[in-house]
C-alpha cells in the first residue's frame, strides 16, 4: 500500500514568465512563496500546508528559442479545489477579466467545473464539490 499523503506540485514549463505569473497570482490568487532573488522557477502555493508541504504550482521558462508549444500536448489539464460557495462569483469575476470560462462535468465526482486557459494554452479547472440543496 503506498504512503502518498497527496500532491506536492505540478511543474509547468512556460514561455513567457512573468505573464504565467501574473495569470497564477493575480488572476487565480496563488501565493509567491520563492524568494524575491529567485527568478527562475517561480513557486506558487496552491493552498494550505496542511500536512508540512504544501500544494504547488512551479513556474519554469524556457528557453527564448524554446519552440511554440504544439498539439496534443502531454499535460491535459490542471485541476485546483475552490470552495462550493465561491463558485458562481468566481465564475462571474473570471467572466469580467476577459475569460470565457468553459463547465464541464467530471465523470466521476459529484463536483461543478470551469475551465479557463493559461498564458501558454494549459487548461486550468476549477473544481469545488456539488452542494446538496
Amino acid at each position: 500500500m503506498s504512503t502518498i499523503r497527496g500532491l506536492a506540485e505540478v511543474v509547468l514549463w512556460v514561455h513567457d514568465l512573468p505573464r504565467s505569473i501574473a495569470f497564477y497570482r493575480d488572476v487565480l490568487g496563488l501565493s509567491v512563496i520563492s524568494p524575491p532573488e529567485r527568478k527562475n522557477p517561480i513557486f506558487l502555493q496552491a493552498g494550505p500546508a496542511n500536512i508540512g508541504i504544501p500544494q504547488l504550482i512551479v513556474l519554469v521558462q524556457l528557453p527564448p528559442d524554446a519552440a511554440p508549444f504544439s498539439k496534443p500536448r502531454t499535460l491535459h489539464h490542471v485541476a485546483l479545489e475552490i470552495a462550493p460557495d465561491d463558485f458562481d462569483a468566481e465564475y462571474a469575476r473570471l467572466t469580467g477579466l476577459g475569460f470565457a470560462p468553459r463547465s464541464g462535468e467530471h465523470p466521476v465526482l459529484p463536483s461543478r467545473t470551469l475551465y479557463v486557459d493559461d498564458p501558454d494554452g494549459n487548461e486550468i479547472e476549477l473544481i469545488c464539490t456539488r452542494k446538496t440543496p
